[in-house]
């Protein structure tokens, strides 16, 4: 009996291969395309759909898919849910300046849920492998928050808790405990089916055993526990000091980036609005407040400079008797503009100032310039860089200490947190809208503000120049609100609370806790990998 010729073992081999390789494949693409699924799920969590439970189901979908997974099919499962979650998310960054920003600023940010694509499959094979995958999720967060450019932390999975049973945690460990609970109910749930999914069929011919079902349930319940626990903690809305506080949301011409085009009328429908409301005070028909509040971008004329500009200011200022918290552009220090909120006073004019200490990339300032203008040519619309303030402070305006931060400084904890801690007993948030036109944007903003009203136990105020400006409470309730693009002012009591938090007092620790329990199991898991 002769040996098969060498060419027949050949072909036979690469069909054994052809085969084997094509389930392969086939599971793979299925994986991808539920990846995305998952991300489009985590997508619709947050405003304008706002159904936040999603969160919690599209984490666990995720984490399910990384199961039994190498790190490079982990990375590539964790980059395409990252495209199929900010894609999405953010599609209202490249309204006015084009799909390659919008798409850059995407990736960017998937790159990081590659990278817990990456680790997490080495977590799943350690004991109380939930834990240790929820944990990843903050530390991650806590990454792309701060790198690169100062971070991006649009998206982490606090911020679509407005409206949850999580949320009041936010009062005791800030956004990150929030994050953490959000995503240990997913991982709970993940590890629930684990227990229930059939095994090979040599191993398990039955399907689960009834220990895998009994195991199963008390996951699910102790996700159940963790999602309703925040009930169990207190946000009080009262104080014993009270401020009458009017929001001023003047509008502009038109939207886009040329909002401010006619930065004199944007101005003056500020002034105009803030007159209207002294005449309104004047006839008892509104009470009066004890501080207006107007948004970023209410004077792009540097009211320091411009005698016209600080006359308009002032004459709406005396008309309504109180102080009021402009929003400018200020010429320097240098070659350089600040994005300002100066406190404007009757009779007085300017007096406190806060100047942003985070001013955004490629919006207010230029990193990179020459290579970010082969990208879109809208970046030199920046014609000057905006410098970042130092200073942390609070601003007086008769009964309030107010807590300014301004636009997308409400996303950063550390910044929100400091100028509390400095004594603010009123958390304003300055911004402008104007740029992303009719999209989620507002309201995603807005969702942060209303966590960070629980995270610090503060009235919470939203002005925006075109909305959505809002009054919140200390608990997160909506008091009142606007829509976009109008003219509109909002006149509400809101409680001058000065207690802490226990996030307010414990700081940054949560997040640095949970962040190095990631890397511990990390290591843990390499160690165990190597004794294997």
């Amino acid at each position: 009996m002769g040996t098969r010729p060498p060419w027949t073992t050949g072909r036979q081999l690469a069909a054994r291969a052809a085969r084997n390789a094509a389930p392969s494949r086939g599971a793979l693409l299925s994986r991808l395309v539920a990846a995305a699924l998952t991300g489009l799920v985590a997508a619709a969590a947050f405003p304008p759909v706002g159904v936040w439970p999603l969160a919690i189901l599209s984490v666990a979908g995720f984490v399910l898919l990384l199961r039994d997974q190498g790190w490079r099919r982990g990375a590539l499962l964790g980059l395409v849910h990252g495209l199929g979650f900010f894609l999405p998310l953010l599609h209202w960054s490249g309204v006015y300046v084009g799909v390659l920003p919008w798409v850059l600023l995407a990736l960017s940010q998937a790159v990081f849920l590659a990278l817990y694509g990456g680790c997490a499959p080495a977590l799943w094979r350690l004991p109380g492998a939930p834990v240790w995958l929820a944990a990843l999720w903050v530390a991650v967060e806590a990454s792309r928050s701060r790198v690169p450019f100062g971070g991006f932390p649009w998206g982490r999975l606090a911020f679509a808790s407005a409206d949850s049973t999580l949320a009041p945690l936010a009062a005791l460990g800030g956004a990150p405990l929030v994050s953490f609970a959000t995503a240990l109910s997913a991982t709970l749930l993940a590890a629930a089916a684990v227990r229930l999914l059939p095994g090979p069929p040599a191993r398990h011919p039955a399907g689960p055993t009834r220990p895998s079902r009994g195991a199963a349930a008390t996951r699910v319940a102790a996700a159940a526990v963790l999602v309703l626990v925040g009930l169990l903690v207190p946000t009080p809305s009262g104080a014993e000091r009270s401020a009458v506080v009017a929001v001023v949301q003047g509008n502009v011409p038109r939207a886009g980036l040329d909002f401010n085009a006619e930065r004199e009328r944007v101005l003056r429908n500020h002034v105009e609005a803030t007159e209207s409301l002294a005449e309104q005070v004047r006839l008892g028909e509104v009470p009066k407040p004890d501080l207006v509040l107007w948004p970023e971008n209410s004077s792009d004329i540097d009211p320091f400079t411009d005698a016209s500009a600080s006359a308009l200011i002032q004459s709406a200022t005396d008309r309504i008797g109180v102080p009021v918290l402009v929003g400018a552009v200020v010429d320097g220090p240098g070659r350089f503009l600040s994005n300002t909120g100066v406190v404007w006073r009757p009779g007085t004019g300017p007096g406190e100032r806060y100047v942003k200490r985070h001013p955004a990339p490629f919006a207010e300032y230029i990193p990179l310039r020459s290579l970010a203008r082969r990208v879109s040519d809208k970046v030199d619309l920046v014609a000057r860089d905006f410098v970042a303030g130092t200073a942390v402070r609070t601003l007086p305006m008769g009964k309030a200490e107010v807590a300014d931060v301004i636009c997308f400084e409400v996303a950063y904890d550390g910044l929100v947190r400091d100028v509390v801690r400095k004594g603010g007993n009123l958390l304003v948030v300055q911004t402008n809208n104007a740029t992303f036109g009719r999209t989620g944007e507002a309201v995603q903003q807005l969702a942060m503000t209303r966590l960070r009203a629980i995270e610090h136990g503060r009235a919470t105020v939203q002005v925006s120049t075109v909305g959505v400006s809002a009054i919140v409470r200390p608990d997160g309730s909506v008091v009142s609100d606007t829509d976009l693009f109008t003219r509109d002012v909002l006149v509400a009591r809101v409680p001058l609370r000065e207690a802490s938090t226990v996030a307010d007092r414990v700081g940054s620790w949560p997040e640095a806790v949970l962040s190095a329990l990631a890397v511990l199991g990390l290591v843990g898991a390499v160690v165990r990998r190597g004794r294997a």
